[in-house]
């Protein structure tokens, strides 16, 4: 007789109102049992699809913030991030933005992978993708 199948991890669907409002078509986090997938944060202001004036620097710390905002939205914090992914439009901007990163995150930091991309939504000059534990 063949093993059962494992019973498999709920999956939830988290949207803030803030990010509801927006109307954007995918969720702000889908949480599979204890992994929570951030979907990526542009450099855009709160409740618009504004980017924040000031380039890089002030698209990668707006995103970082946007990050966290999710995450205390739904009662986690960036303690909780294990995996972060950045796309970034220039990869020369990858010292600045490193600048701006371990303002938000220090020792020890999240896994961390980026590569260069062009045509980012918005305009943007970078996309932050993050993967957290809900147990940490």
């Amino acid at each position: 007789m063949p093993d059962p199948e494992p019973a498999a991890a709920p999956v939830a669907f988290l949207n803030s109102p803030a990010f509801a409002a927006i109307g954007l078509p995918f969720s702000e986090i889908v949480r599979v049992g204890d992994t929570l997938y951030l979907s990526g944060q542009m450099g855009n202001l709160p409740g618009t699809l504004t980017l924040a004036p000031g380039g890089i620097k002030a698209e990668a710390h707006q995103a970082l913030q946007n990050i966290r905002t999710t995450l205390e939205a739904h009662g986690y914090s960036m303690g909780h991030v294990v995996k972060c992914t950045v796309m970034l439009a220039d990869m020369n901007d990858w010292a600045t933005f490193n600048s701006v990163y371990t303002t938000f995150f220090g020792p020890p930091y999240p896994a961390r992978s980026a590569f260069g991309s062009s045509g980012l939504a918005l305009g943007g000059r970078l996309e932050i993708e993050v993967i957290a534990a809900t147990r940490c």
